[in-house]
């Protein structure tokens, strides 16, 4: 039998035909489930999380040198943090911290509590890291939207001056053996208006109308392909779609890695995380791996 499955895992750009819009479209399924199982998230906090992991690749995948772009936001809710992580490689992880009893009190009446009922008063921030070499760009905006997709249109409005619309979506769905965690996401740009091209307001207003008739069920159904997608939002002026690019669910964690951290640490306080077997032991925190570490491994390097 043939594999007829709609590719996953991958994130592009488009173009609306003869108009000064442009976007970016992602569908994560293998990807978003492996990093959202790693670890025993509620759901509130896995949505969160899968949005913000789904807006990094969007924002990310512009990104025209290797780098990498952090997308994070922190506050003072039952959600401390919420940290997405993306390369240019196509890697991508994320990570929740959470208090599970805060959640589960701030989130009572909620059909799906957001962005802000989650973390409260607090920070978003966009970090753009183009190496050891470069110094970080890093832009940050207050939470004051109730989706993490409000917080970055109002980032690239104070931070870029760029017109931008962002949809996100997170669910699970039967995609043929059992169910699965998937993540969607959408973001379309006005493109500045110049002497050549004229007044772009009536574009914008015209796409805005069609960006808002797309349904989140839309960007996680694993029976509907991408291009299909824009053609049902786009068809009327057109779309233009670009090369996707792969995605994948990768921690850049390594027993080398941690044990330079270790080593940051005095004789004094390595020897207080020494456990009864004798060996230290680090769980990271992005892909819940845990690492044995010889205490002696720590001291000649």
């Amino acid at each position: 039998m043939s594999d007829t499955r709609i590719p996953d895992d991958l994130v592009g750009a488009f173009q609306i035909e003869g108009e000064p819009v442009r976007g970016r479209l992602v569908r994560l399924g293998p990807a978003i489930d492996k990093i959202l199982t790693g670890h025993a998230y509620p759901e509130p906090v896995a949505n969160l999380l899968g949005e913000c992991c789904a807006l990094a690749a969007l924002v990310g995948s512009n990104l025209k040198f290797e780098g990498r772009l952090i997308v994070q936001a922190q506050g003072s809710g039952p959600v401390r943090y919420v940290v997405a992580d993306y390369d240019t490689t196509g890697a991508l992880r994320g990570y929740c911290r959470f208090d599970e009893d805060e959640v589960a009190e701030a989130t009572k009446g909620f059909a799906r509590p957001g962005a802000r009922t989650l973390l409260g008063d607090g920070v978003f921030i966009m970090t753009v890291d183009q190496g050891a070499d470069m110094d970080r760009y890093q832009g940050v905006t207050a939470i004051e939207g109730e989706t993490l997709a409000l917080c970055a249109e109002q980032y690239f409005a104070q931070s870029e001056q760029t017109p931008t619309r962002v949809r996100l979506a997170v669910g699970q769905a039967d995609v043929g053996h059992g169910m699965a965690f998937r993540a969607g996401g959408v973001l379309i740009q006005n493109i500045a208006e110049d002497d050549a091209r004229g007044s772009t307001a009536d574009a914008w207003e015209r796409t805005q109308a069609l960006f808002e008739t797309l349904g989140e069920d839309e960007l996680i159904d694993p029976s509907l392909a991408s291009k299909t997608l824009l053609w049902r939002l786009f068809h009327e002026d057109g779309v233009r779609v670009f090369e996707d690019k792969p995605l994948k669910a990768f921690c850049r964690c390594s027993q080398d890695r941690i044990e330079t951290v270790l080593r940051s640490f005095g004789p004094d306080e390595r020897a207080d995380m020494v456990e009864p077997d004798g060996k230290i032991r680090v769980t990271c925190e992005y892909c819940s791996r845990v690492y044995a570490v010889e205490p002696k491994a720590l001291e000649n390097a």
